[in-house]
């Protein structure tokens, strides 16, 4: 029996980049377009120590590997979020089973989207990947003061959806967004993409969001 049944909860929370789409080779592109800029390498190793963290970690990350000052690391990031928001405007594709459950929920739960990524970012990616409007709320890092693993932005999309907590399901990919959804309280089903990502805390792992679409 499945310890966690989906269709017990009564709204579902989407994490977007590795999530719902397949961001993260994007995010890879201007990450190793930034290092190129600065005479270094890009490696699985530094993609490992920043996915779905918060622009202030990379920030500080970023000026120590790449040897600059720690005062210049937002400007480092700004230079990694211009290039990513100019490569969001090609292409965007969903990941495995992501649109697939998303057009089975909509219409039937109320749907949010809770995202560390700004949002323009956000609007940019959903626009390329033709999901503009589907989501009945979306939370970015712009509304709130600290990031994933806070809890602040689950807390703030629960709260918009007008839910408790322990009502809502939360999917992620990451350490960072399964330790945010569970310190706000809800339930944590975790499809990581990388096998070296820590995701033991979720309350399910699973390897693909096609698993869940029959379960709902």
């Amino acid at each position: 029996m499945n310890a966690l049944p989906p269709h017990r909860y009564q709204a579902v929370i989407f994490d977007m980049d590795g999530l719902l789409l397949d961001t993260e080779i994007v995010w890879q592109g201007a990450e190793e377009q930034l290092f190129t800029a600065h005479g270094a390498v890009f490696t699985r190793e530094d993609k490992l120590a920043v996915i779905g963290t918060s622009f202030d970690v990379t920030a500080r990350y970023f000026a120590e590997r790449l040897g600059r000052p720690q005062d210049e690391g937002p400007a480092l990031v700004e230079e990694m979020v211009l290039s990513m928001y100019a490569l969001l405007q090609q292409d965007v594709a969903g990941r495995p089973g992501a649109l697939e459950l998303v057009a089975r929920l909509r219409g039937r739960l109320p749907l949010a989207l809770a995202s560390n990524s700004p949002r323009r970012l956000v609007d940019a990616a959903l626009t390329t990947a033709r999901l503009t409007g589907v989501f009945d709320v979306i939370v970015t890092s712009d509304d709130v003061l600290h990031s994933k693993p806070a809890p602040d932005i689950y807390l703030l999309a629960c709260q918009r959806l007008g839910m408790a907590p322990e009502h809502v399901l939360a999917l992620e990919d990451s350490a960072a967004g399964v330790a945010s959804a569970k310190s706000a309280g809800l339930a944590c089903i975790a499809v990581p993409q990388f096998a070296e990502t820590d995701v033991a805390a979720a309350d399910r792992v699973i390897d693909s969001l096609e698993e869940l679409i029959p379960e709902f």
